[in-house]
C-alpha cells in the first residue's frame, strides 16, 4: 500500500456536490471579482479567527506584503522574523524594501525564540513577524510585551495555522494582523492561490481593502500605491464550503498525530527520533505538518528510502533563510543561528492529512523503523 504525503482527491470526493453547485451558481452570475462571495468569506473567517474583520487577498504571500504596506514598512526599516519558515515570510519583507532580521528558533517548537528578540531591536526596527510553524502557535505573550514596549507592529504569519489556539486565543487575533494562506495543501485550501488578512483594528480594515485594489477609493481615484491583491470570488466560494468542514478535519489531524506518537513510542526507534513537541501554551495544534527529527545524519537517506518504498514525505525546510543565496548580502554565516541550522539537517515530515488510515500510519512507522534499524 502506498501512502501519499497528501491526497486532496479523497477530500474533494466528500464535498464534490457542494462545490460543484456553488461553482455553477457563481458561473451563472458571472460575478468573479470581489462581490458577495468574498464578503461572505471575510465575515466567516473573521468570526472563525475571533477578529473584528478580515480582508480576502490573492495569496498568503500577498497577505504578508499588504499588511507591511498598510503599515508603511519599507526602505530603511527592519522586520524581525524567523529563519526557519517558508521563503514567503522573508520574501514579503524584502518585497516592500525592508530588511529581514533573523532570530533563532526554540529547539522544541521550531518557532521563533522570544528570549532572543529584544537584543535584535534597533532604531530601524518597525515590526515583528512571528510564524506559527506547522500549526503550532508561537509564544505570543512575550512577543506582544516586547512589541508594546518598543511600539512595534506585530504581523502573525499564520499561513500554516488557521484555527490554532494560543492560551485559548485563535492565532491571527493576537497581533495587529494575521496572514493566512489558502494554498491547496493547507488545512483550509482553495483550488489555486488565495489568502486572507485578519485585522485587529476595525479602522484598518477599510484601509486594507483599498490597498488590495490598487489603492483605489473611489474608482479611478488612487489615494495609495496599492496592488492587485484581490481574492477571486470563485476561490472565496469554495473556501466558504470547506470552512464548514475545517474543525472536523483539524480534529482528525490531532487524532492522527496522537496515534503516530503512540506508534513511535511503541516502536524500536523511539531513541533515534524526536517527535513533535506540543507546548503547554498550545491549547489547539492543527498539525499542518507532522515533523520528526532524525538523528545521526540519516535524514536524507531516510527520505530516499521512504519514497522508494511508497511513503510520501518532504523536508520543511532544508536550508534556513539566513543561508539562502538570495540573502547572502545580509552577511549571515554558518553558525550564526545554530538551532535553525541543526533542525534543518534533521527534520522530515510524514503524512498527516485527515483521510489517512490507521493502517497507513502503521506502514509509515514500520518503514521508518525498518530503515533506522538497518
Amino acid at each position: 500500500m502506498k501512502v501519499p504525503l497528501l491526497d486532496l482527491k479523497s477530500q474533494y470526493q466528500d464535498i464534490k456536490e457542494e462545490v460543484l453547485a456553488e461553482v455553477s451558481e457563481l458561473c451563472d452570475s458571472q460575478m468573479f471579482i470581489l462581490g458577495a462571495k468574498v464578503e461572505k468569506l471575510e465575515e466567516e473567517i473573521a468570526e472563525y479567527c475571533q477578529t473584528p474583520g478580515s480582508v480576502g487577498v490573492s495569496s498568503g504571500s500577498d497577505a504578508l506584503i499588504i499588511a507591511l504596506m498598510a503599515e508603511n514598512v519599507g526602505v530603511g526599516d527592519e522586520v524581525i522574523t524567523t529563519p526557519f519558515t517558508f521563503f514567503a515570510t522573508a520574501g514579503a519583507i524584502c518585497r516592500v524594501g525592508a530588511t529581514p532580521v533573523f532570530v533563532d528558533i526554540d529547539p522544541k517548537t521550531f518557532n521563533i525564540n522570544p528570549e532572543l528578540i529584544e537584543e535584535k531591536i534597533t532604531n530601524k526596527t518597525k515590526a515583528i513577524m512571528p510564524v506559527h510553524l506547522f500549526g503550532q502557535p508561537c509564544d505570543m505573550n512575550p512577543i506582544m510585551e516586547i512589541a508594546n514596549k518598543y511600539n512595534l507592529v506585530v504581523i502573525e504569519d499564520a499561513c500554516q495555522a488557521i484555527g490554532t489556539e494560543y492560551k485559548g486565543r485563535r492565532v491571527g487575533s493576537i497581533g495587529d494582523y494575521g496572514a493566512f494562506s489558502f494554498f491547496p495543501s493547507k488545512n483550509l485550501g482553495c483550488f489555486g492561490d488565495g489568502g486572507i488578512v485578519s485585522v485587529r483594528d476595525e479602522e484598518k480594515i477599510q484601509r486594507m481593502k483599498i490597498f488590495r485594489n490598487h489603492g483605489m477609493d473611489p474608482k479611478y481615484y488612487h489615494k495609495y500605491i496599492g496592488g492587485n491583491f484581490r481574492i477571486d470570488a470563485l476561490q472565496a466560494a469554495i473556501l466558504s464550503i470547506k470552512l464548514r468542514h475545517l474543525d472536523d478535519w483539524s480534529a482528525q489531524r490531532s487524532v492522527n498525530a496522537e496515534e503516530y506518537n503512540q506508534l513511535f513510542a511503541n516502536s524500536k526507534i523511539a531513541d533515534k527520533i524526536t517527535l513533535p513537541y506540543k507546548a503547554d501554551y498550545t491549547t489547539r495544534h492543527i498539525y499542518n505538518q507532522y515533523s520528526i527529527l532524525v538523528k545521526n545524519g540519516k535524514r536524507d537517506e531516510l527520505k530516499d528510502y521512504l519514497w522508494a518504498n511508497g511513503v510520501g514525505c518532504d523536508v520543511y525546510y532544508p536550508v534556513p533563510l539566513h543561508m539562502q543565496e538570495c540573502f547572502a548580502d545580509l552577511g549571515y554565516k554558518v553558525g550564526d543561528l545554530p538551532v535553525s541550522e541543526q533542525v534543518a539537517k534533521e527534520i522530515i515530515s510524514i503524512p498527516i492529512y485527515p483521510e489517512t488510515t490507521t493502517e497507513q500510519r502503521e506502514i509509515v512507522v514500520k518503514t521508518i523503523e525498518d530503515f533506522l534499524l538497518k
